[in-house]
């Protein structure tokens, strides 16, 4: 059952890609206490999610954060190896929170999870994005056309902000 506008977030351990390695955290500290758009996407690298959805956040971050939002975290079922080099590699290491849910642990207790075993690519995580307070879902967009990030995208946060 997919998680709902109003539910609190499942406590479950994810690991946050820094500059010194991967820290392990629960997403009930991670969440505890502000105010944060999270955003979720099939994988790293991948050609939607380095060319459209991810972008959008990076060029949006100082007015979603201008809107009382105190981190913008980014999460895909990777390892966080995986998403430091993403990281990196995008130069948003500064802006955005860049969480692995190496194991589908998150997007299978929020519910959108994606088997992608046919293409090759496992379980992942659905495209959405979601404004979260003290760990509370304020917003939830989940993408319904593969391929894009129109639903879920930067500019559907900053209208429901």
């Amino acid at each position: 059952m997919t998680i709902s506008v109003g539910e609190r977030l499942p406590n479950v351990t994810i690991k946050k890609a820094t500059p010194n390695g991967a820290e392990e955290i629960s997403t009930a500290d991670f969440f505890a206490g502000r105010k944060v758009v999270l955003f979720g996407v099939p994988g790293a690298f991948t050609p939607t999610c380095s060319n459209s959805h991810l972008p959008g956040f990076v060029e949006n971050y100082d007015a979603i954060t201008g809107r009382g939002v105190d981190a913008v975290a980014v999460i895909a079922v990777n390892d966080a190896f995986v998403m430091g080099a993403w990281a990196r590699f995008t130069g948003a290491e500064d802006k955005l929170v860049f969480l692995a849910d190496g194991s589908a642990d998150f997007a299978r207790a929020i519910g959108l999870d994606l088997d992608f075993s046919a293409r090759g690519m496992g379980v992942r995580t659905q495209r959405y994005s979601m404004i979260v307070e003290d760990g509370i879902v304020k917003a939830l967009n989940v993408e319904e056309v593969p391929g894009q990030a129109v639903t879920s995208g930067a500019a559907r946060i900053l209208e429901q902000l």
